[in-house]
């Protein structure tokens, strides 16, 4: 089978060129793309316990550490003890954080806006239907090889 006629071939490639351009509009703003999916996954009045971020991106605990240090060294973030948890900590967007938030949502939203104009409501659904699939066919290879499919891979 040629590399071209692979489901990860096409799904990796595509991946890759989002992930450039997003990449490069993150750049022009003196972020990264994985900094800007971080910050949308904080909530901007209540903050996020630190606990929950990782698990939501599929980040293991040591890369968003660093990301979280990066953020925080850039005020784009900031941290205080959970009010009902006093073991946790609770991760707030600053001002700025909450200005590349916006940025990445706006991002995200231009290019899916723009994937539209170009590709019908049909074939999104069709594309969503057969990723749907292929996760069934991740999660089942994974179960057949006794992984918990619903247990996280790492804690925080």
């Amino acid at each position: 089978m040629k590399r071209e006629e692979t489901v990860d071939y096409h799904i990796k490639s595509a991946w890759h060129a989002i992930s450039r351009m997003y990449n490069q509009q993150a750049a022009e703003e003196g972020f990264t793309t994985a900094i800007g999916f971080v910050l949308i996954n904080i909530n901007s009045t209540e903050g996020t316990p630190a606990t929950k971020i990782a698990p939501k991106l599929g980040l293991e605990t040591r890369s968003l550490t660093r990301m979280l240090r990066t953020m925080e060294e850039k005020g784009l973030i900031y941290k205080k003890p959970d009010l009902v948890d006093k073991r946790s900590v609770r991760i707030f967007l600053s001002e700025e954080g909450k200005r590349k938030k916006a940025i990445s949502v706006n991002t995200i939203r231009e290019f899916n806006e723009q994937v539209r104009e170009v590709v019908s409501e049909d074939d999104l659904n069709q594309f969503f239907a057969v990723f749907e699939k292929i996760q069934l066919v991740i999660d089942q290879i994974q179960t057949d090889r006794g992984v918990d499919i619903h247990k996280p891979i790492f804690e925080l």
